[in-house]
């Protein structure tokens, strides 16, 4: 298995969007974890790399139409997930998938998520020609996160814990 993962985002019409390294720290019931520790960096597109502020864990379940990343404080959310085609595993080394616009994100002390960028997502299901499969699933996807981080369904019951205190302890 490689150490060192890299993490590949694209929109729908193939352009690179979010990119970085992260390390593997493991995999169970849920999927694959990678972690990257505060200061590491991740770039949107070819743009200049970004400094990540705090520690977090990025999780690539199997088959499913999401990722999500556990974040460390300060950062004001504890959870971003985005909406994305089931991740791709082009080898141990590389992880891809399709960001498709919607994200749940739930901000540190809260319970209840927030569904993000339903804008953006029928922007470009116009723009891009989303199929209606594509539609379908994404929204379903969504619906899905939503009740299971509101009701702190697995993974979303603390199972990042373990993940994220191998990252920020280096």
């Amino acid at each position: 298995m490689a150490d060192l993962v890299r993490v590949i985002y694209r929109k729908y019409d193939g352009t690179l969007h979010w990119n970085t390294t992260m390390r593997r720290l493991g995999e169970d019931e849920h999927g694959v974890w990678l972690g990257q520790p505060a200061g590491g960096t991740t770039r949107k597109g070819t743009g200049p790399p970004v400094t990540v502020e705090c520690a977090h864990v990025a999780l690539f379940p199997r088959d499913a139409w999401w990722t999500a990343e556990f974040n460390a404080p300060p950062r004001r959310t504890d959870l971003y997930a985005d909406i994305t085609t089931p991740p791709r595993w082009r080898s141990a080394a590389e992880v891809t998938m399709v960001d498709l616009d919607l994200d749940v994100a739930r901000w540190r002390g809260q319970r209840e998520p927030r569904l993000l960028d339903e804008d953006e997502f029928a922007e470009h299901r116009l723009r891009y020609g989303y199929s209606e499969e594509t539609v379908a699933r994404a929204t379903a996807s969504a619906q899905w996160l939503m009740a299971a981080v509101a009701a702190g369904t697995a993974p979303f019951d603390g199972a990042h814990l373990g993940w994220l205190e191998q990252v920020a302890e280096g």
